[in-house]
């Protein structure tokens, strides 16, 4: 229709203009008239229809796009929900899972309080399984083990047998029972604590066995964080053979009943091991120690081997007793070390030992002393060490 009355509006317009003509003239300017009037209407029309298309695009488009965020905002609605639903069960899934873990652990607790040795066996499995299964709970188990090791323990005498010999007594069954469980619960330490047994290791633990009697104990190899063995009792010999401290390891006031092994020890904080008695051989032998360490009024009853040990910060000794001989040969040292009043009743070996600052006040030498090639600030150490050789202040000369 706009195309008709285009071309209409066209050729009444031109239409009077041909008046004038006549003949041939007059019909080509009408012609030509037509013709323009015509490609006017057509041309009107193309636009007019590109304009309607263009219409009906730009509609169908903002259809699309209002189609499209509604969809794109149902979708979020519907992750946002999914999203909640899923923390909900995640959630519920984590309270079920402590649920379950608080319920083995009471459990796996309780049994430990049984009065029958195998009941108490299984309360220990049933918690190294659930710390193998939930690395979080680690620390805590082992702070079981260690508060059960701590408890009073008695071990079994031959007193506690039948006159006859022939049965035990129920005294020495159960503290015979008894041994074995903690012989468990101290193996599940040593098990877990060890660096190169891969997926089983349970991490640098610190352990508080202050107190604790402790059997046949073997820490070797272990890789542990703080170390607590204040007064603790060591029945048999004690064992910590290339064992790593990254925190203070503290056995002041310890006995060691049996043979103590510190062979290629370190330790990476403090060491605390004054007022501590060693009745057997005390081996400190390559033993490194990184921070102050103490052996004040120790007591080693029987021979004490600290050859090739390094210490990196003061070490101290004052007041200590070495009843039997004691080697330090090629001992390191990097800062003051302190023998004020130490009492060596059998031979003193200082071979090859190196030390930066050394004290010996009031040391008495009741046997052989060899300092070989031994020195104090690369100035030989004196040898032996009579008190005519040493300065008032102690230092060796």
């Amino acid at each position: 229709m706009i195309t008709i009355l285009t071309a209409g509006a066209v050729i009444a317009l031109w239409w009077p203009a041909t008046a004038g003509l006549t003949g041939a003239d007059l019909v080509k300017a009408r012609l030509d008239a037509l013709k323009i009037g015509l490609s006017i209407g057509v041309g009107g029309g193309g636009v007019v229809a590109l304009y309607l298309a263009w219409r009906r695009q730009h509609s169908t488009e903002a259809d699309l796009d209002n189609r499209e965020r509604t969809l794109a905002h149902q979708q979020a609605v519907a992750a946002t929900a999914q999203a909640h639903q899923e923390r909900v069960a995640d959630d519920a899934r984590a309270d079920a899972i402590e649920r379950r873990i608080t319920e083995l652990y009471l459990k796996a607790v309780e049994q430990l309080g049984s009065d029958k040795a195998p009941v108490r066996l299984g309360g220990f499995y049933a918690l190294e399984r659930l710390a193998q299964d939930n690395e979080t709970q680690r620390q805590t188990i082992a702070n079981v083990l260690c508060a059960y090791l701590r408890m009073p323990y008695v071990p079994p005498v031959e007193q506690d047998r039948k006159d006859d010999g022939t049965e035990h007594s129920e005294v020495y069954r159960e503290r015979a029972q008894e041994r074995e469980v903690r012989l468990t619960a101290q193996r599940l330490l040593s098990d877990h604590l060890a660096p190169d047994r891969g997926d089983v290791y349970w991490g640098e633990l610190d352990l508080d066995l202050t107190g604790a009697q402790l059997i046949n104990f073997t820490l070797t190899h272990v890789r542990i964080g703080t170390g607590t063995f204040h007064k603790a009792t060591f029945i048999g010999d004690a064992e910590f053979l290339k064992a790593t401290f990254v925190g203070d390891a503290e056995f002041a006031g310890a006995t060691f009943i049996g043979d103590a092994g510190f062979s290629k020890a370190a330790f990476t904080s403090g060491a605390q091991f004054g007022q501590a008695t060693f009745t057997k051989i005390a081996e400190f032998h390559k033993a490194t120690f990184n921070g102050t360490v103490s052996f004040m009024g120790t007591t080693f009853a029987s021979p004490t081997l600290f050859t090739q040990a390094a210490f990196a910060r003061s070490v101290y000794f004052d007041g200590a007793t070495f009843t039997s001989g004691a080697n330090f040969a090629a001992v390191v040292s990097n800062d003051e070390v302190s023998f004020n009043r130490v009492t060596f009743i059998g031979y003193a070996i200082f071979t090859e030992a190196a030390f930066t600052s050394a004290r010996f006040a009031g040391v008495a030498f009741n046997g052989g002393v060899e300092c070989d090639r031994a020195t104090v600030d690369d100035r030989p150490l004196a040898n032996p060490l009579p008190p005519h050789n040493r300065n008032d202040s102690g230092e060796a000369g």
